[in-house]
């Protein structure tokens, strides 16, 4: 995955565009590719802005978060449920999730066990 390029640049690409300038010529002189000047041009019809998409962040974390109430009810009926217990007894109640999901949503909850 390639970087964001800047605002500025994307900016000049399209002003190039809307002054009479083809994509492909505005992409060649301002050497970018002739996708990405096509997809600033298209962005500013759509959204009127040519800023970059939000890129990164938490894209998964979701499924497992609406199981939260379960989770935090089977952990309240057995306080000290390992992991893996609490992922087969999930999986009875048809919902998969990985040791390392379920290490994270407790974390993410500030949830510890101490010894």
């Amino acid at each position: 995955m390639a970087r964001t390029l800047s605002l500025d640049l994307r900016e000049r690409v399209v002003a190039a565009v809307e002054g009479g300038m083809s994509r492909r010529q505005a992409a060649e002189r301002f050497g970018v590719s002739i996708a990405s000047a096509v997809r600033w041009c298209a962005r500013v019809r759509e959204t009127g802005s040519v800023a970059a998409k939000p890129r990164g962040g938490d894209t998964l974390s979701a499924r497992i978060e609406a199981q939260a109430d379960l989770i935090l009810k089977l952990v309240e009926e057995t306080s000290d449920i390992t992991l893996m217990e609490l992922q087969a007894r999930l999986a009875e109640h048809g919902h998969r999730f990985a040791i390392g999901t379920l290490w994270r949503f407790f974390d993410r909850h500030q949830i510890t066990w101490k010894k």
